[in-house]
């Protein structure tokens, strides 16, 4: 295990983040946002095409990278230092990673090659720990029923439904897909009705596995959002004047630069090891192995969570005026941190899992 950056991961860190410098700076991310097409598929296709981020998770085989979710850390790291406004997350990682476990190859070589995009139906703030909500019905393979907050199905060619413990195919153009107002402009997120709708099985699915697997990477994005606050903190407070000094001389001000600072680096830890680990047993199935995941995720998860919005807050308070309006970007990475904080299970429910499986007290 090493918790250190590949050469591999740096090039690729190096490729993507010039991509963005050039394509997704904060003007063009708040002028999508302000758009009523918040996604840019242009740059995901060039990310695809260009750098291959859509296959990093899918086999050779099936015209993907053959990497591993080591790989996705780092790409979700630098969508997150840019608020990115791409379905990475929900096609490249919850989608792929359900289509991998109930082994759909055909579909499998359309997401790798990015000229596909799919999205898992499940609310973004759907828990590993608990069922999911039982919203949709099948019957003799016609679905009906809703799913609401559904992050990345308004770019989504295909979706992925599961009902009980099976996954179904349905086309995106079948359904009824409905973006309503969320907190975080740069992820929307829909309401997507069902009204006897064709499906395909595609076999059975581990939805907590899924789910954990998508919580334990979204760290990374999360780290990625505390990364750049304290970035861009630290270099206004070292410009901006008051009394005649820079404002970061002050002693009070330097105290609460080093806590964000060991918070923050206390994050990679947290995330850099669950990516590691759910790269390493990937492809175990054992009793240890799945336990060692679900916990390397959760620690991560709640960890990494908390200190995206407490950074994000502090970035917001310590850029003072100027971080309050709109044209600042900081309020698009405290949306980002906040609504990311409640997806894929609270930092109390990551807590509690913490405690039932490191066999720990369960926390007050």
């Amino acid at each position: 295990m090493t918790l250190l950056y590949t050469e591999v991961e740096e090039e690729l860190r190096a490729s993507v983040r010039d991509l963005l410098a050039d394509r997704c700076g904060a003007d063009a991310v708040l002028k999508r946002a302000e758009s009523e097409a918040p996604y840019d598929m242009d740059l995901w296709k060039t990310l695809s095409r260009d750098i291959g981020v859509a296959g990093l998770l899918v086999p050779e085989e099936y015209g993907g990278a053959g990497a591993s979710a080591r790989e996705v850390a780092v790409v979700l790291e630098e969508l997150g230092r840019a608020v990115a406004p791409l379905p990475f997350l929900t096609s490249s990682v919850l989608a792929t990673k359900a289509l991998l476990q109930v082994g759909e190859e055909d579909l499998i070589q359309e997401l790798a090659s990015g000229e596909t995009t799919a999205a898992l139906a499940v609310p973004l703030s759907a828990s590993p720990y608990r069922p999911l909500p039982e919203t949709v019905t099948v019957t003799d393979g016609v679905l009906n029923g809703e799913v609401r907050a559904v992050a990345g199905a308004d770019v989504a060619d295909v979706l992925l439904v599961p009902v009980g413990t099976a996954l179904y195919r349905v086309e995106a153009a079948d359904v009824r897909v409905d973006v309503v107002p969320s907190l975080d402009l740069t992820r929307p997120v829909a309401t997507v009705t069902f009204s006897d709708t064709p499906g395909i099985a595609l076999g059975r699915l581990d939805a907590r596995e899924v789910l954990s697997f998508g919580a334990g990477l979204l760290a990374s994005e999360q780290l990625g959002v505390a990364e750049w606050c304290l970035g861009t903190t630290l270099s206004y407070i070292k410009e901006r004047h008051q009394f005649a000094r820079p404002v970061g001389s002050f002693q009070a001000i330097k105290h609460r630069m080093a806590d964000l600072w060991l918070d923050v680096v206390r994050a990679r830890a947290a995330a850099r090891n669950a990516a590691d680990l759910l790269a390493a047993d990937s492809g175990a199935s054992g009793e240890e192995a799945v336990r060692d995941r679900g916990l390397a995720a959760a620690v991560a998860a709640s960890w990494c969570s908390e200190v995206a919005v407490h950074v994000a807050e502090e970035s917001v308070q310590l850029h003072g005026g100027i971080g309050m309006t709109w044209e600042h970007p900081v309020h698009l990475y405290l949306k980002r941190a906040k609504s990311a904080e409640i997806a894929l299970g609270t930092p109390g429910a990551h807590r509690e899992a913490v405690a039932a499986l490191a066999d720990l007290p369960a926390p007050a």
